[in-house]
């Protein structure tokens, strides 16, 4: 029994044509929709880190949050692959960074001072690291602007234009 007749409709009538054509619309505006879900994917915003060494990378970051500054990690980032240490689109327009490799103990730092621990930490403000129980560390800075998403890239090579860095690069 055909669609038509299940709706008491007689086959080949103008009633069941149009019926057989509305369902065929219906079916086609399901798929496409179906189509277009799977093939647009929203844009990701975020604050990412690359490893673009072939050593384990320990990352901590620094931002400023509604209730003052804080500074967390450790992230660990595998060589060869990315980590996202925020998700969502960017609250802060200024984000701090600061790595160090697992293997042979280099840096990618700059000249913010930030507490950091032994094991995972977040840690709410930046002063008296010490006196807190704390080490401090040289973040560097980045400014991403108005963008809602960023990525940083630590590579072996140091960054051409940038003094503060000991290694390291940043990408949009």
């Amino acid at each position: 029994m055909g669609l038509a007749q299940a709706n008491g409709m007689k086959p080949g009538t103008a009633a069941a044509k149009r019926g057989r054509r509305a369902v065929a619309l219906a079916v086609l505006a399901l798929s496409c929709g179906g189509m277009a879900a799977l093939f647009s994917t929203p844009a990701l915003a975020d604050f990412r880190v690359c490893n673009a060494t072939q050593n384990l990378v320990g990352v901590a970051i620094g931002y400023r949050a509604k209730a003052g500054w804080v500074s967390e990690g450790w992230w660990r980032v595998e060589a060869s692959s990315c980590k996202t240490l925020i998700q969502g689109p960017l609250s802060s327009r200024f984000y701090y960074l600061y790595a160090e490799d697992a293997d042979h103990g280099g840096r990618w730092h700059g000249p913010v001072d930030m507490c950091v621990a032994n094991d995972a930490f977040k840690i709410a403000g930046v002063n008296d690291c010490f006196a807190r129980g704390f080490q401090r560390a040289g973040f560097k800075e980045y400014d991403t602007g108005k963008q809602s998403s960023w990525m940083v890239q630590l590579s072996d090579q140091p960054a051409m234009n940038d003094a503060t860095a000991v290694t390291g690069s940043e990408k949009k």
